[in-house]
């Protein structure tokens, strides 16, 4: 039950454990930024939850220290977990550094940046979404940056994690590329499942942005791609074009407005990944890291 034929505590049983260990750390790691809060907001225990998060956005530092302590304490649960409870060297876990993989980076933030702004640019050329101010006068916030350095957390922490420790962690106990792959995006999905506005077709396009994150791992074999993708995807989405970001909006450079009765393209009030148009760029994402993989192989070969 326990373990394995290989006599090896099975992969279902470590993943369970260290999601419980990443949830205390996030909670424990949050707890300064939610005591900060509560002593600047003496009415923060009375309000609901709509109330708390509006009053939170006010305060984008204070903002930060709370759910940035939180990333950082996932980040912290799954680098232990790694290493004291799977017994393996962090390198390993797919975020080592050199020159190949700080190329995948940067091809994963530009293929992200790319990835949203052609969402961004069909929604508004089609008329699904109305731009409320030129392109010429974007406003920029502190949000501008605190988001940024969220997002940049986020995209390492929900990696390591997904991608990372849980795909590595089935690979190492026998489990296919295949079973590692569509469940740990499932377990990506499932993750995002009590977010605000969720619907089912954003929980599908979320498994498939897992696959393709998935496959960047593998394809990669580290980390740096699908990190570099999900940081932008996340900040181009929210920070920079205005949608809701897996239905959590906050303060952007641009401010969109969305049309009525085009939800099946921009996604509502969840944002584009709730949006089928969201479906075709993740597919195209798929295409091009296939590309990339082989030219990157080639390249290798060639050294």
């Amino acid at each position: 039950m326990f373990r394995n034929n290989r006599g090896q505590v099975r992969s279902g049983w470590l993943i369970m454990l260290t999601m419980f260990l990443f949830l205390i750390c996030s909670i424990v790691f949050a707890f300064p930024g939610t005591v900060w809060f509560n002593v600047i907001n003496e009415e923060a225990i009375y309000m609901s939850n709509s109330e708390y998060m509006r009053a939170l956005s006010k305060l984008p530092w204070v903002e930060l220290a709370m759910n940035g302590g939180a990333v950082v304490g996932g980040i912290i649960a799954t680098i232990l977990a790694w290493k004291f409870i799977n017994k393996q060297n962090v390198k390993d876990l797919g975020i080592s550094i050199n020159s190949v993989n700080m190329k995948d980076f940067v091809v994963g933030i530009g293929l992200g940046v790319l990835s949203m702004t052609l969402i961004f640019t069909i929604l508004v050329m089609s008329g699904s979404v109305e731009l409320e101010q030129s392109l010429l006068e974007p406003v920029f916030s502190v949000q501008s940056v605190s988001f940024l350095i969220l997002y940049i957390l986020v995209g390492f922490s929900e990696e390591m994690l997904g991608r990372g420790y849980i795909m590595k962690t089935m690979l190492d106990r026998g489990n296919s590329k295949l079973v590692a792959l569509i469940t740990s995006s499932i377990i990506f999905s499932l993750l995002h499942s009590m977010n605000p506005n969720v619907s089912i077709l954003g929980l599908m396009n979320i498994v498939f942005v897992g696959i393709l994150f998935a496959y960047m791992y593998l394809a990669t074999n580290s980390l740096w791609m699908p990190i570099g993708y999900h940081i932008t995807w996340n900040y181009f989405q929210g920070n920079v074009f205005g949608f809701p970001v897996s239905g959590i909006q906050s303060q952007s450079i641009y401010e969109v407005s969305l049309i009525e009765g085009r939800d099946l393209l921009t996604g509502g009030t969840f944002g584009p990944e709730a949006g089928l148009l969201a479906t075709v760029v993740i597919m195209l994402g798929i295409v091009f890291t296939k590309i990339y993989s082989h030219r990157r192989e080639e390249q290798s070969f060639d050294m």
